[in-house]
């Protein structure tokens, strides 16, 4: 048990050493140096560490605003938090959790090499989670046990398996090419903004052609652009919650010892916010430098033709402004959440109040946004990102009735898939032991078989989501090449549509 302790808190659920050991297998079936092997795994670790860094920069700036968005509107309920219930989670069912996340990620490995889905998610911290909340569901049940492992192992591989296959064609959208997947449990959020960018935006550019004056160019700058966002919000709130509280309650909430000083360590608040989202750029960067190249290894020898699924921040980089946008329209979706439970749906059906926290709403509001740009620009990427905002208050909220007794911890897990698996687990559980557990099995292979027919369907044969927003995209780049042709020869050309 010490020896899986280990394994599992110290190396599987630090996403940084899983990924470097996957680089260096991929290396070594490559059969590259050993110098090759040790740099290669290396630099991958490295630069999820440096992912990890930023993220820790970011959470550290936006907790602050989330408490003076409490302080200034008085607003009471659940903040979505996963690492605060897996923290619970983890003293109630420590030993169960730890056996779950072992045997899902052998359950995974064996669901790539003989199924379709040839993905291998390598989000670490994200395969603890549903971890917990598996193990946590399943023991509310009164299932527990070596059965608890059997069938948690199972459910969770199954899920690590399905997810980065049904997101696939709409990743593809953006990247251009099926050489890495989205591996992250908020995937419903970006399929939902996908799709719905499909829907909305066949005539809307793109978030990255966004025209400026010339005195805001400076706005294209997506690490100026973000942290410029961030001061704005933090300016705002510290004075509103200064007026609604006085000096005394307001200042203590950042610490500080007059107005002026309030203020200003707001701004510098946002700043850094800004610097967390660069250092988290880089460390995708440099991942994806090692990994790629790795898993043509991997590919070849462990799990033919395997794609790495990866954390949501992977998108990032292909449209820096949509993120910036997708968080915004994400957050103002959970806003909106947050009124229609406490005056309506909570009432009605005695659901928590889920506050919209300010880190699920950045990394899969962002997300959201780049995956509802790519199928339908600006107009799918605030859309697409609202859409996954009013995801991730209402599922949280449903998911709380089947935590058992983590539903009484002010907080559960933020993500759109722990939102709609759980509920569905949670709900078949009920059936009884017997009646349960068939129910899993079955949900299970359902969705295997669905997921694979998917697969062959729609990815392995290149289906292009939005395909009408991204023909008229073509079109208006074709308009504008042959319009500068003729500009450059004097032909006087009309100007291209707008």
């Amino acid at each position: 048990m010490v020896v899986i302790e280990f394994l599992v808190n110290e190396i599987l659920s630090v996403p940084a050493y899983l990924v470097g050991i996957i680089v260096a297998v991929g290396l070594i079936a490559m059969r590259k140096s050993s110098g090759q092997i040790v740099g290669g795994a290396l630099k991958a670790t490295l630069g999820f560490l440096i992912l990890g860094a930023g993220a820790g920069v970011v959470v550290a700036s936006l907790e602050p605003l989330g408490a003076l968005i409490l302080a200034a509107t008085s607003a009471q309920g659940v903040v979505p938090t996963n690492e605060a219930i897996v923290s619970i989670a983890a003293e109630e069912f420590g030993a169960q959790l730890a056996w779950v996340m072992v045997g899902g990620f052998v359950v995974h490995l064996v669901i790539a090499r003989f199924f379709p889905l040839k993905y291998v998610f390598l989000t670490g911290h994200h395969i603890f989670f549903m971890s917990a909340m598996l193990t946590a569901v399943l023991a509310t049940a009164d299932i527990d046990g070596f059965l608890l492992i059997i069938i948690g192992s199972i459910m969770l591989g199954t899920i690590m398996s399905i997810m980065p296959a049904l997101s696939q064609p709409f990743t593809r959208r953006i990247t251009g090419n099926n050489t890495i997947a989205v591996g992250h449990f908020g995937t419903l959020g970006y399929i939902t903004a996908g799709a719905v960018g499909a829907a909305v935006g066949k005539k809307s550019r793109s978030t990255e052609d966004l025209k400026v004056p010339e005195g805001l160019r400076f706005l294209r700058d997506s690490m100026v652009a973000t942290a410029l966002s961030m001061v704005l919000f933090y300016i705002v709130f510290t004075v509103w919650t200064w007026i609604a509280l006085g000096n005394e309650e307001a200042f203590a909430i950042l610490g500080a010892t007059d107005g002026g000083n309030f203020i200003m360590l707001g701004v510098a608040q946002g700043l850094q916010f800004g610097i967390g989202v660069s250092i988290i750029l880089y460390g995708v960067r440099t991942i994806l430098a090692e990994l790629v190249p790795a898993f043509e290894g991997i590919s070849r020898k462990v799990v033919p033709g395997a794609v790495p699924a990866l954390d949501c921040p992977i998108v990032f980089p292909f449209a820096p402004n949509a993120v910036l946008i997708g968080f915004i329209a994400s957050f103002a979706g959970g806003l909106l959440s947050f009124g229609l439970l406490a005056w309506i749906f909570g009432p009605w059906l005695g659901l928590a109040l889920i506050l919209p926290g300010m880190v699920p709403h950045f990394f899969t509001g962002g997300a959201a946004g780049v995956f509802g740009n790519a199928t339908g620009g600006r107009r799918g990427a605030i859309i697409g990102a609202f859409a996954n905002g009013v995801l991730i208050s209402f599922l949280p909220a449903f998911l709380l009735t089947v935590l058992g007794s983590l539903g009484f911890a002010n907080t559960t897990f933020g993500d759109a898939d722990f939102g709609w698996y759980g509920i569905l687990v949670g709900n078949i559980v009920k059936l009884g032991p017997v009646g349960g557990i068939i129910g899993l099995l079955v949900l299970a292979a359902a969705l295997l078989v669905f997921a694979s027919w998917f697969q062959k369907k729609y990815v392995d044969t290149n289906w292009i989501p939005g395909k009408a927003h991204a023909e008229w995209i073509a079109e208006r780049q074709a308009e504008e090449k042959a319009a500068a042709a003729a500009a450059k020869k004097g032909g006087g050309a009309a100007k291209p549509k707008p």
